[in-house]
């Protein structure tokens, strides 16, 4: 169980937040504030701004369509960013929305969007995915807001990576077995995590990733499993074994 408040309303503010600093929000939130909430003047709500920690805030209602919110107090301070890199073949419309959630949810610190032969989606909305992810973290307590990075072709990521942050990838053709004794010894060190589109890495794309002396191959075990299914699958077992959930 969270040692913090994660049932009362958070708030994600672009402006920077500091103690007796007010901010007007804008249309969009009002609109979410009065009449989706219906919280009235004085409520007690949770902003946060990816940088400055969680503080505790107070509605100032100015008429019908106009909020002031005034910041009191800090009640949680900045944590560091994740350090684990989500990259991925977006899908389509809904799905991409709910991988994109639940990688923020995983502790995704930054969302890599990468095209290969098979990805579905030609285009990659970053504004929309961004929305996605504040929305996310407003829900579940995060208090960082992932980067979200434009579409780049998978061998052009490949081809600048960072021989020191391992890569992991779901293997479909892989042997199927247990991930969990191949990603132990990776615990504390820096990791990706690749999920490839429906339908998988073409044979080209597959045979580079195994030739990379960076990145490992990972199964998820008997069964085939969508793209957005095998997203959540990995984000928590690569978490559970090598990540932030381990303790200790």
């Amino acid at each position: 169980m969270p040692d913090y408040e994660f049932r009362g309303t958070r708030l994600f503010l672009e402006a920077d937040l500091a103690a007796g600093t007010e901010i007007e929000a804008d249309a969009g939130q009002t609109n979410y504030l009065l009449n989706v909430l219906r919280l009235e003047d004085e409520a007690l709500i949770l902003v946060f701004n990816g940088r400055a920690g969680e503080w505790q805030a107070r509605l100032r209602r100015e008429g019908k369509r106009r909020v002031r919110i005034a910041v009191e107090a800090q009640t949680r301070p900045q944590p560091p960013a994740p350090d684990l890199v989500y990259l991925f073949a977006p899908l389509k419309s809904a799905r991409l929305d709910y991988t994109v959630q639940k990688a923020v949810e995983m502790g995704a610190g930054i969302l890599q969007p990468v095209q290969t032969q098979h990805t579905q989606a030609p285009r990659f909305n970053a504004e929309r995915a961004r929305a996605n992810a504040i929305e996310a973290a407003e829900q579940c307590g995060v208090l960082h807001v992932p980067e979200c990075r434009e579409m780049r072709r998978l061998d052009a990521v490949l081809g600048g990576w960072d021989a020191g942050r391992t890569l992991l990838f779901c293997d479909e053709r892989a042997e199927s077995a247990s991930p969990l004794a191949a990603l132990s010894p990776l615990a504390g060190r820096p990791l990706a995590l690749l999920i490839g589109p429906e339908g998988g890495f073409s044979e080209p794309e597959r045979t580079l990733l195994l030739a990379l002396p960076f990145a490992r191959a990972i199964s998820l075990g008997p069964r085939i499993l969508r793209a957005d299914t095998a997203a959540v699958a990995a984000l928590a077992v690569v978490q559970a074994a090598a990540g932030d959930w381990r303790t200790g």
